[in-house]
């Protein structure tokens, strides 16, 4: 099945889909190996890791593509892709969909703040007008070569005009054509409920650790209200930055290893994970037998 028509399937089914965010290679892969079915691509995570910046519009798209297109090349899992608000206008959002389609991506999101966008969890967020992005949106849908790459709309309406704003909005991204409505930002299991009952079609949200998610919305209870699927954006870079923290605090205090040894990854299975073994195993197809040099040279 194309990746495209998978992720399709997994937010059409009954049970949620969840899905972590990766910002490289490597946490896409240890996304896969964890036992979920799809990857989120976080722009936050993927800005951060590559530039150590906020997640402030300051990655272009083709280098955006690029570095999605990593993440597609190292997981067997649909990714998809944080097209951020499309990188300007309807226009720039043709080329956008076309260069991360063309990077592998099953999806994108696609949201309707302004420049310079923020994460959405964040205060200080402004927005276009519903019109300007249903423009967006519907160029979106017109610009995929595949009808089943998924147009994740997003909209950062509730927390500056209300839910009844973000259900507006929800059902008229739907009507210009995207796959699903991603609603940034949600705070309560009330206001979960409200959005899904508004909005005529898949809904999503996220949960950010530290953001708005309160303690009590846990995926159990996003599935009770029929949320469609959930993105955890910034689990797996928030809890690599927090291991390499203890980590090197470890190290400077006690200057031994092994009194954080159990904290750290193994040797030999962080280099299974990269593809050692794949190399290796290539290593002795293709190795040359003692004396073959010469009889090559003759």
């Amino acid at each position: 099945m194309r990746k495209t028509r998978l992720l399709k399937s997994l937010i059409a089914r009954p049970e949620i889909l969840v899905m972590p965010g990766a910002y490289d290679p490597i946490s896409a892969r240890l996304i896969e190996l964890a036992g979920f079915e799809a990857v989120q691509a976080t722009g936050l995570g993927i800005t951060a890791a590559s530039l150590g910046l906020p997640d402030f519009s300051v990655m272009g798209m083709s280098d955006m593509a690029e570095r999605t297109g990593r993440l597609v090349r190292s997981t067997r899992l649909p990714v998809m892709a944080d097209g951020d608000n499309g990188f300007g206008n309807a226009v720039n959002t043709v080329l956008t969909v076309r260069e991360f389609e063309a990077a592998g991506a099953a999806g994108i999101n696609l949201e309707d703040q302004r420049i310079p966008k923020r994460c959405g969890h964040l205060a200080g967020k402004q927005i276009v007008s519903a019109a300007e992005m249903v423009q967006k949106v519907r160029a979106a849908a017109e610009a995929r070569q595949d009808p089943d790459f998924v147009i994740n709309a997003r909209t950062d309406s509730l927390a500056i005009a209300g839910p009844e704003e973000a259900i507006r909005r929800g059902n008229a991204y739907l009507e210009a054509g995207a796959s699903m409505v991603f609603v940034d930002g949600t705070d309560s299991a009330e206001t979960v409920a409200r959005l899904v009952a508004g909005i005529r079609g898949p809904v999503a949200v996220n949960m950010v650790e530290g953001g708005k998610t309160p303690p009590d919305l846990t995926v159990a209870r996003l599935q009770e209200l029929g949320v469609a699927r959930v993105s955890l954006p910034v689990t797996a870079l928030l809890a690599a930055v927090g291991g390499m923290q203890r980590a090197l605090a470890g190290l400077k205090a006690h200057g031994e290893p092994a009194r954080y040894q159990d904290a750290l990854a193994g040797f030999e299975a962080f280099h299974s994970l990269v593809g050692m073994d794949e190399v290796r195993a290539l290593e002795s197809r293709y190795a040359v037998a003692e004396g073959d040099e010469e009889v090559a040279a003759e």
